[in-house]
């Protein structure tokens, strides 16, 4: 099929026209040609299906390893899936699973998923002119929005001809249906296989120390990796009480406080807050390991 150039209209108009109608038009000199039997939606799915192949490698383990996480708590065999489905929250469900099984506090659970999950708030504002502009799309896509896809989307361009809006949808979908498979395959070997799940929630205490070290290496200066190793402590000494309803709001604001009293410091010693940071939380860190060394 073969439009003149020259019809009434801008060409954006007709490119839209043929889009909707699952043609996909090429440019050549001052004609627009369609190409008829390959849809818009399918080639975007060839385009992103490659992009999500590292991510397709991650979930797989990391995902059977919380499916079998559950599983090893007694919960449902479906229900790594749903959280999967409905939460989408990597981290965040491997606590919300110890959380089923503990007493009834929403207050706490949105405190621990806010902090958790509070690096989202910045994601979605970079991504605001990326998802704008196409319709329920850019829902689901703010929904499923996670750590890998984010640095996909942020940084893959669709190839010359392929639909943006559906190529980082497809990146998006492809990546939350390799979680939700991943951990319903889990779940399911965990129930099935001959073998001792004992000892599998340490998977979550060893994913979080995974992600502090790799901040750790990341970041140049360390005072936000020391408060947060101290402040928990901090205000588990002070509250007296180990109930994580008290010690998370508890460490919030600890932790703000002492954040604020360093910079205070800092600005009046002229010195780096890094090395404030450091005298006040190095030392509370040595204690804790020291008065628990008998746990090594």
């Amino acid at each position: 099929y073969e439009i003149s150039a020259c019809l009434v209209g801008s060409e954006d108009v007709y490119k839209r026209q043929y889009q909707s109608r699952g043609l996909v038009y090429m440019k050549e000199s001052k004609t627009i040609q369609a190409v008829p039997g390959s849809g818009v939606v399918w080639q975007a799915f060839r385009a992103a299906a490659p992009q999500t192949v590292p991510v397709f490698a991650g979930y797989l383990v990391l995902g059977m390893g919380y499916g079998i996480y559950v599983q090893s708590l007694g919960l449902p065999v479906w229900m790594p899936m749903l959280m999967g489905t409905v939460v989408y929250g990597g981290s965040l469900e491997f606590v919300l699973a110890s959380l089923l099984l503990g007493a009834f506090s929403p207050l706490s659970a949105f405190l621990m998923a806010l902090m958790i999950q509070a690096r989202h708030l910045f994601y979605g504002l970079a991504m605001l002119e990326r998802y704008k502009g196409y319709g329920l799309r850019s829902f689901y896509m703010i929904f499923a929005m996670s750590d890998e896809t984010f640095s996909i989307t942020c940084s893959a361009e669709p190839p010359q001809g392929i639909d943006r809006g559906w190529f980082m949808f497809f990146i998006t979908l492809l990546d939350q249906f390799y979680w939700v498979a991943s951990a319903g395959l889990g779940a399911v070997l965990g129930s099935v296989l001959p073998f001792s799940t004992k000892g599998v929630d340490f998977v979550m205490t060893a994913m979080f120390v995974v992600i502090f070290l790799n901040q750790w290496e990341k970041e140049k200066q360390h005072y936000s990796g020391i408060i947060g190793l101290a402040v928990p402590h901090l205000a588990r000494m002070l509250f007296a009480s180990a109930d994580h309803r008290i010690l998370m709001p508890g460490s919030m604001l600890a932790g703000a406080a002492l954040l604020l009293v360093c910079d205070l410091v800092a600005k009046s010693l002229a010195l780096p807050i890094n090395t404030i940071t450091a005298l006040m939380g190095i030392p509370v860190v040595i204690f804790v390991v020291v008065r628990n060394r008998n746990i090594f």
